[in-house]
């Protein structure tokens, strides 16, 4: 996350831009589509700056190193998820995780279904002690 926080007329200037989704101080999410271009132009020989101020970004505002460290990230992602991985947003408490760049087998979907199930039983075990304290606790007032 960046260090720098956007003022409401910077957010809103940023917001008009149609390569951007949502703007909040501290965050700028982009378009996936403006992330598949700026990479597509990237590969074609383009700076990340360059990529930026023609798609219509004031650099003072964003900073002067951000293209080049949102390119970084967006071509890693790329790299390794494909075209998946820059749909949508990621990061966050809402967010999904990056898509799974491999199907699980019968066998692993099976052990991580038995490692949840584990997990939970323990979970029910806890509660129901937690449960039986609180009542100790209540008949000893």
């Amino acid at each position: 996350m960046s260090k720098k926080i956007y003022s409401n007329v910077e957010m809103k200037q940023l917001e008009a831009n149609p390569n951007v989704v949502k703007v909040s101080e501290r965050s700028i999410t982009y378009h996936p589509f403006f992330k598949k271009v700026a990479i597509q132009e990237y590969q074609t020989g383009k700076f990340p700056s360059q990529i930026f101020e023609e798609h219509g970004f004031n650099l003072n505002i964003i900073g002067k190193d951000r293209p080049k460290r949102c390119l970084k990230r967006w071509r890693d992602t790329f790299e390794k998820y494909g075209e998946l991985g820059l749909e949508g947003e990621r990061r966050g408490k809402g967010g999904t995780g990056r898509p799974s760049s491999k199907e699980l087998s019968a066998e692993e979907k099976l052990k991580k279904a038995e490692a949840r199930i584990k997990y939970l039983e323990a979970e029910n075990e806890f509660l129901k002690k937690l449960d039986e304290l609180e009542r100790q606790a209540m008949k000893k007032k």
